[in-house]
């Protein structure tokens, strides 16, 4: 299979003669042997198999190859939540004396994680403009830096990651390059194509799709050479204890990243997707190649419209041919910019909440890639927490809307839009 359309179908799951033709929901946290040896060899990680649903499960493995197949990694891990899948992807090689760096203009969960949670545990972050030159980057980095870190399509300020450029940085100092591709999907971009190394995702979002699900995942292009560094990377080019002084690059080659981020960190920290919640992402899966399809063209849509629109201060959206960011868009992302619209209403905070409180299609919620039209104002919401400067660092405006378009009819948007315009 080579198309990306029939693997969201057809991937993950090949049921054999006589099996259920649907990925079976496996509800138990725990399977029966019949031998003490087969389990100390699972234990050991002298085979592969599945013994508690906390590392493994069959249904969520299913998940994971789907996601693997559509990425074009060698292999995934699902999480209980796309913030989990940020805090392994990055303890999976960083500790306490570590240093990454990270775009700054990022979710704010992401940026409260890296900016007070990781310091906490030891681990420091600096972070950069994503305009920044390779130059600037590059003094940035430090002995003891694990990782560079950044979002494909920045939430809110929907900046769009120069990719290849950071990973030429990245790689230049024996370093992994990072990239959260939530809102493209890799329906929209497979940033593997242009060098990052490590994937991830809050499958919460246009993944599910539908609202019904929380998780995240992590998805390894197993191209990083962790053996070319492996002064940097102790955890996984020595001896784990842990397993018996199993060494990870050694045993598992190119899925070593992948394969401690399970046995290691999700043995340890446990922010394991539950089956049922597989269950349903395996399903809304099937049909992203069509939802992205029809948010792209609603969003652009609505950019357009937005744009002309008088009582509209300013439309950022990397489809938009003035967009700073249309060029890379059109490298990154050809098959459109995903579904999320930042702009302004003029009249500034307090108008921005008149407009959306008067909204009716479109539903005030702290949520996006939803198939259903959803905004928000992340000032006073999702990057509260952060200071003016960090606001501003993270491209967030008093006045920014974020907007989320769905899978409506694009008139009956559009029609919302205006009716509520007309309060302000």
């Amino acid at each position: 299979m080579s198309e990306i359309e029939t693997k969201c179908i057809q991937e993950g799951y090949v049921p054999a003669n006589g099996e259920a033709r649907v990925l079976p929901i496996y509800q138990s946290t725990t399977f029966r042997y019949d031998s003490v040896d087969t389990l100390g060899d699972l234990f050991d990680l002298k085979t592969s198999g599945h013994f508690y649903t906390r590392l493994s499960n069959p249904t969520n493995e299913a998940v994971e190859k789907k996601l693997a197949a559509l990425e074009g990694g060698v292999g995934a891990m699902v999480t209980a939540s796309g913030q989990s899948a940020a805090l392994i992807a990055i303890t999976n090689i960083a500790s306490a004396g570590d240093h990454i760096i990270s775009a700054s203009a990022i979710y704010g969960g992401t940026f409260n994680l890296f900016n007070v949670t990781l310091r906490k545990l030891g681990i420091d972050t600096t972070f950069v403009n994503v305009n920044a030159t390779p130059e600037e980057i590059q003094a940035l980095i430090r002995p003891n830096t694990k990782a560079i870190f950044g979002e494909t399509i920045t939430n809110p300020s929907l900046d769009v990651l120069d990719i290849e450029k950071f990973a030429q940085v990245a790689h230049k100092n024996g370093i992994p390059l990072i990239v959260d591709n939530t809102f493209p999907t890799p329906i929209l971009c497979r940033p593997f194509e242009f060098g990052a190394d490590i994937v991830m995702h809050s499958t919460s979002k246009f993944l599910d799709g539908h609202a019904v699900v929380l998780g995240g995942a992590i998805v390894d292009s197993g191209r990083f050479d962790w053996q070319a560094s492996a002064d940097r990377f102790p955890g996984l080019t020595q001896p784990d204890a842990s397993y018996h002084g199993i060494v990870y690059t050694d045993t598992f080659g190119e899925d070593a990243y992948i394969t401690k981020a399970r046995v290691q960190m999700m043995r340890d920290f446990g922010a394991q997707m539950s089956p049922m919640s597989a269950f349903i992402l395996n399903m809304n899966m099937e049909t992203l190649h069509l939802r992205m399809q029809r948010h792209c063209e609603n969003a652009q849509k609505v950019a357009e419209y937005l744009q002309q629109h008088e009582k509209i201060a300013w439309v950022n959206y990397p489809g938009l041919p003035d967009n700073p960011y249309y060029a890379l868009a059109r490298k990154y992302l050809p098959k459109g910019c995903s579904a999320v619209i930042a702009y302004g209403v003029k009249g500034g905070k307090a108008a921005a909440k008149q407009f959306m409180e008067h909204l009716k299609l479109a539903s005030l919620e702290i949520h996006v890639a939803d198939i259903r039209t959803c905004c928000l104002h992340p000032a006073s919401t999702t990057h509260r927490q952060l200071t003016d400067e960090q606001l501003v660092q993270a491209g967030v405006s008093p006045d920014l809307i974020r907007m989320s378009v769905g899978l409506e009819n694009v008139k009956d948007i559009i029609a919302d839009i205006e009716r509520a315009l007309k309060t302000v």
